[in-house]
């Protein structure tokens, strides 16, 4: 399990290149991934969201920053404008020969001309640039994972207690439930017997056991309950799952709320009704939580 909540962040010097990496995510329903790079390097971005998804981030609204400085000064290209350099050159011996001149026409001296040279910086290789900062991002990605991983594990840790409180309820509801049932013989008796009593009627104990039985099948919550914690055991698996498993946590919860409605709904017991605010309670504060979960 892991939290769509982290940061992970790597800076290297890499071919005359300070590089600095920082990721960082907050909960999102599908992955919403904006990536920032220097201009120069735009071509990069979109290599990076499949990166991150072949990287195992599936989910959340993901920033990804890259910054890249100079560190060494820039690889330049001198080029010589030959056509240029030949005409130059040819003038300067028509000057000597016209007007006899000292020859002194030597490569230094024609060099001093710069009109003579064009200095151009050399292209980034694109896929050695990608090389360079994909090893940063690498890096970032790793610390940026161990974070969601370890604050996956503090919300499973918490869910889990939280889903075993729940269950603790449940056994109460239950419990309280079958008493209820038995209650209602008595309930029905007495009040049975304080209205035909005075009248001499004979009490039908046949005809008391069927209307207990009506009553135990209108507030039965056993199957609901059934469900309830078949639920439970599949939380723990989906949970224990080396898969993302935020969607289907949210999905069961849904299932969840579904069955406490209904017992709820069923129980006209002031305790057992208590009791089921107290699961719905928790199974809020469990699927709040569920929503920072990939």
């Amino acid at each position: 399990m892991q939290s769509m909540t982290a940061f992970g962040r790597a800076r290297q010097t890499r071919a005359g290149k300070d590089i600095t990496v920082e990721i960082k995510s907050v909960n999102n329903r599908y992955l919403d991934c904006n990536v920032r790079t220097p201009r120069s390097y735009s071509f990069i971005e979109e290599k990076i969201k499949p990166h991150l998804l072949a990287s195992g981030i599936s989910r959340g609204k993901v920033e990804v920053n890259v910054s890249i400085n100079t560190v060494d000064s820039p690889e330049v290209a001198v080029l010589l404008d030959e056509a240029y350099a030949a005409s130059y050159i040819a003038a300067l011996e028509k000057l000597r020969d016209r007007f006899g001149l000292k020859d002194d026409i030597s490569t230094m001296r024609v060099a001093a001309n710069r009109e003579l040279f064009n200095v151009q910086a050399v292209e980034e290789d694109p896929d050695a640039a990608w090389a360079d900062v994909l090893v940063v991002l690498d890096e970032a990605i790793s610390v940026f994972l161990a974070g969601r991983l370890a604050e996956g594990e503090r919300l499973a840790k918490d869910l889990h207690a939280k889903l075993k409180g729940i269950g603790e309820i449940v056994d109460r509801i239950e419990a309280r439930s079958k008493e209820e049932i038995a209650a209602y013989h008595d309930r029905l008796l007495a009040r049975l017997r304080n209205v035909l009593e005075d009248n001499r009627i004979t009490i039908d104990e046949n005809r008391i056991l069927t209307e207990c039985a009506i009553f135990a099948d209108r507030v039965a919550v056993d199957e609901e309950l059934v469900r309830l914690r078949s639920h439970f055991d599949a939380f723990q698996t989906i949970a224990a799952a080396p898969e993302p498993a935020g969607r289907k946590l949210d999905f069961l919860m849904q299932e969840m709320n579904r069955e406490i409605n209904t017992i709820g709904s069923k129980c006209s017991n002031t305790e057992i009704a208590h009791m089921v605010v107290e699961v719905k309670s928790e199974l809020e504060k469990i699927r709040e939580q569920i929503q920072n979960i990939e």
